[in-house]
């Protein structure tokens, strides 16, 4: 439970110790996923676009500045994000209204999910989990108690659904189910009594396939049908997953070793991006794969061992959200990379291109570490 630690009048800065620990992860995850970008894109980058080096020096790029946005993020004082919350999700929810009115950024694609602005592509998906984790810990945290009272669990539950609704018509499946996730799991944490838990889960799963196996949601019931039987369209739509499997599958226990995958050479469409895994599969083998879950189970252990240890609710919360995040994204793309659950296109953090989403996630990561200097968290 958060600890009760008298406060000095509040500042801007913040002078505490920093958890090392999981600074050490963050920076580990970020260098592996640099390198194992670097590998996995050289081949498709040389390409598309005659210079092997295209995506890898872009996102070193916003590596460092993320990086630095993260080391000043944990200086400051995460109670101030408090006080702006409700702006932070009108802006989200504004944001995510815009990207459906203007034109799509690809006429080949039949989505909407980008918003260019001086030169820079950001999805404002990824600043909604960002903003359901800030509204569900700054409300649950002075207001959990309400929770037992259904008109507040449906308070709760209209925040959440703006924000799924926005996303799922973009349409982000995946982005959808990910907010949806950690609104849950915040509600959960924050109080949620066991049979709103239990009824919520069983109207979720049947509002769910209902929408989905009655064609409400086209794209979603036939990536059902190609998950379950990739081969039954294997120059189509089952062709990314068969070719991912088979880069998963040759990699054996050891793997072909760094930069000597094949599958890369435009077998695997964009191998860069969602599925960077299969890439890493490949040249690291099974163990290689392992280790870089584990890491990923770290992370989220220190997290929450982070968010236990701080110093009021609100920091427990925002903890536990933003490190829930980084955890579930990266199962849902391992799931998806293995066929294990269907294609929802999601990104695996610290590895799959994306700048701007990057900055993000460290900068969210940022929070973190100011949690833990905030309460002085060192070591278990």
């Amino acid at each position: 439970m958060p600890q009760k630690i008298k406060r000095k009048k509040s500042s801007f800065w913040q002078e505490g110790k920093i958890d090392i620990i999981f600074l050490s992860l963050v920076l580990l995850l970020l260098s592996i996923g640099l390198v194992m970008l670097f590998s996995a894109s050289y081949a498709y980058s040389y390409a598309y676009f005659d210079n092997s080096y295209h995506f890898i020096s872009r996102q070193a790029i916003f590596a460092a500045i993320g990086v630095a946005v993260m080391l000043i993020i944990s200086k400051i004082d995460y109670h101030i994000i408090k006080k702006f919350s409700w702006i932070i999700y009108a802006i989200t929810v504004g944001m995510l209204i815009l990207v459906l009115i203007l034109p799509p950024m690809s006429d080949e694609l039949n989505v909407k999910r980008w918003i260019s602005i001086g030169g820079f592509n950001f999805q404002p998906s990824e600043i909604g989990k960002f903003a359901i984790v800030v509204i569900f810990s700054a409300w649950l945290a002075a207001n959990g108690h309400k929770l037992k009272k259904i008109r507040y669990v449906g308070w709760m539950l209209l925040l959440l659904g703006v924000v799924c609704g926005l996303v799922v018509v973009e349409p982000h499946l995946s982005a959808t189910i990910l907010i949806f996730g950690l609104g849950i799991i915040l509600l959960i944490v924050g109080g949620l009594q066991k049979r709103w838990i239990i009824a919520g889960g069983l109207g979720g799963v049947g509002a769910a396939a209902i929408l989905v196996f009655s064609g409400a949601i086209s794209y979603g019931s036939d990536r059902i049908t190609y998950w379950l039987d990739p081969w039954a369209d294997p120059s189509g739509k089952g062709y990314q997953t068969i070719q991912s499997l088979l880069a998963i599958g040759s990699g054996g226990l050891l793997g072909r070793g760094i930069g000597q995958s094949r599958q890369k050479y435009l077998w695997v469409p964009e191998p860069h991006n969602d599925f960077i895994f299969s890439i890493v599969c490949e040249e690291l083998g099974l163990i290689g794969a392992m280790v870089i879950i584990v890491l990923f189970c770290a992370l989220v252990w220190r997290g929450f061992t982070i968010a236990m240890r701080a110093e009021d609710k609100f920091g427990t919360l925002m903890a536990i959200g933003l490190t829930f995040q980084v955890g579930l994204q990266a199962i849902l793309n391992i799931l998806v990379v293995t066929n294990t659950i269907p294609n929802t296109g999601i990104s695996l953090p610290f590895f799959s291109y994306g700048g701007t989403a990057l900055v993000i996630l460290l900068a969210e990561m940022g929070i973190v570490l100011s949690i833990s200097r905030s309460s002085s968290v060192q070591k278990l």
